[in-house]
């Protein structure tokens, strides 16, 4: 027989991405693709939530006839930071409420209280419901990080799991936009009822996705693990299934005894687990990932977006600049979602920040000259928290709002519309992927929502921060410093990011132990074209498995 390929580590191509026996078709692929898809409503209907006070705060600050609620500017801030606020805490609590549940039921029963919440908004008479509805999003929001992102990495095969996981960023951004469209053809209360559906959809589409099979091989439930396995690889046969099954049951050896002592552990003992290197390391890399994602100046972005155009003298309609932004969002993530099978996550990381750097201190660059230059008076003149105040009085905007001063203004517009469209190929999805793959199996559902937390406080702080910082060192210091952020990150991941594409959750986990160093190579099963080669596939597996024993402990 022929000598088979290597891999960078020595080992063979096929022992590396083939083990399991499975035929590399659509059919293998298309369960995890819609139990996936089927994730991605819940994840639909967060970015509603998210993007619904956008269209709810002038509504309420300047009400129509007949409308009940008038919000004062108190009020209204408040409407604006609840969600973000409650957030984090949904997240600290994700793991250990959702995990006795298992990962489907968890994220049916965190639906319920959005579509509670969105009955709240249309019936809501008085500011208090206002407030205990936004309360109910964020806490629900927080709360299905961990079920979410774990079933994600359980339920797929390597070769699939990062763009299926990059999906779950783009179905968020979605649902935000969503709610700009609903908004202007549906009054806001009708805009609640709408989106009721897509919550009860959600609910009901998951009875027909299986359990993931690792929380039920850790429940002991190991024929339930199995009929998923069966369902997740293709609608097979039990045998087919059998290898894949005893290396998860392999994986959860130790967690049996775990559970059967659980009553009897001390808290130090449940607390050690989070102090190991396989897990520290982890976390600080996505909290890291957050951070210069957040600082990346699309956060800020994305809520300023009206009053950073009009400060910017953007040389179309404010509104129609941040609906053209969204898209860009979208197609972004898009990107992504497409090629992070085939470059990996590490270069798409690496362009994604280096481009936008160069596109903040471009921003910066032309904010200098032009206040030099004395061309840009609006700009100059105005101040984020005066162009708040402004926008919030007055919601009938039309194209003679901006008088364009410089012929230049095209610059700073088609630099943001970049920074939307550069930041989501990457570092905006980054961490998001992440979450789901560089936690060990013991601490998968507490580290993600421990994580998101962090990402969701990072977020907070930015947009907190934002105001005063432009009135200090002006739009020039704001993304002078945005810029060196996303310069420094692009070479820090350079050298600390490895290549987790289409590897096993296993050789992943070795990796941040310590015990043995990913390559930088993405892992894809090869095309084969020989008879040889292919009755050798059907031996040796033809697919990637999700998870994998560790070889020392077998």
């Amino acid at each position: 027989m022929s000598s088979t390929k290597k891999n960078p580590d020595g080992t063979d191509i096929e022992s590396k991405t083939n083990h399991y026996g499975y035929k590399k078709n659509f059919r293998t692929a298309l369960p995890q693709i819609l139990a996936v898809s089927v994730k991605n409503l819940l994840l639909l209907g967060y970015g509603m939530t998210l993007g619904f006070p956008t269209i709810l705060i002038p509504a309420v600050k300047n009400p129509k006839e007949g409308e009940v609620l008038k919000l004062e500017n108190s009020e209204i801030s408040w409407i604006s930071s609840i969600n973000l606020i409650v957030v984090p805490i949904g997240c600290a609590l994700s793991g250990i409420v959702t995990t006795p549940l298992g990962r489907r039921r968890a994220m049916q029963v965190v639906n319920l209280p959005f579509v509670i919440a969105w009955l709240i908004f249309h019936f809501s008479v008085n500011t208090a419901h206002l407030y205990g509805a936004l309360v109910l999003t964020g806490l629900a929001g927080g709360l299905l990080e961990a079920p979410v992102l774990t079933y994600v990495a359980e339920i797929t095969q390597p070769h699939l799991r990062g763009a299926l996981s990059a999906t779950s960023s783009l179905c968020i951004i979605i649902g935000v936009f969503t709610q700009f469209l609903f908004g202007i053809f549906l009054y806001w209360r009708t805009v609640a009822l709408v989106n009721i559906t897509f919550a009860i959809l959600a609910i009901v589409m998951l009875c027909f996705v299986p359990e993931s099979p690792h929380w039920l091989v850790s429940r002991q439930r190991h024929e339930e693990a199995k009929k998923s396995l069966q369902w997740l690889r293709g609608w097979t046969n039990s045998a087919a299934v059998e290898n894949e099954l005893d290396d998860i049951k392999a994986l959860y050896v130790n967690e049996k005894v775990d559970t059967r002592e659980k009553m009897y552990e001390s808290i130090s003992n449940k607390a050690a687990v989070f102090l190991e290197k396989s897990f520290v390391i982890p976390f600080l890399l996505i909290c890291y990932c957050f951070f210069v994602g957040h600082f990346s100046g699309m956060t800020t972005l994305q809520t300023y977006a009206v009053s950073i155009f009009q400060m910017l003298e953007a040389p179309i309609d404010k509104y129609y600049a941040t609906l053209i932004l969204g898209l860009l969002q979208m197609l972004g993530s898009a990107v992504c979602v497409t090629l992070v099978h085939y470059t990996g996550k590490r270069p798409l990381t690496i362009f994604s920040t280096a481009g936008t750097a160069v596109c903040c201190l471009l921003v910066a660059t032309y904010d200098v000259y032009i206040t030099q230059n004395g061309v840009n008076p609006v700009g100059a003149a105005a101040t984020p928290t005066t162009l708040l105040n402004n926008n919030s009085t007055n919601t009938n905007f039309t194209m003679t709002d901006l008088v364009v001063t410089n012929s230049y203004s095209w610059i700073p517009t088609t630099l943001l519309m970049l920074l939307a469209l550069i930041s989501h190929t990457g570092i905006r999805l980054l961490p998001w992927i992440l979450i789901g793959e560089v936690f060990s199996a013991k601490t998968r559902s507490a580290g993600a929502g421990l994580a998101g937390a962090m990402g969701y406080i990072l977020g907070f702080l930015t947009n907190k921060m934002y105001i005063n910082m432009v009135e200090t060192i002006s739009i020039y210091g704001t993304y002078g410093f945005y810029g060196i952020v996303c310069l420094s990150g692009s070479i820090v991941f350079f050298y600390i990011l490895p290549e987790t594409e289409g590897k096993k959750l296993n050789d992943i986990e070795n990796h941040f132990a310590g015990i043995r160093r990913l390559t930088n190579d993405v892992y894809r099963s090869k095309n084969k074209s020989s008879k040889e080669t292919s009755r050798m596939e059907v031996l040796k597996g033809a697919d990637n498995p999700a998870f994998e024993a560790d070889s020392s402990k077998l």
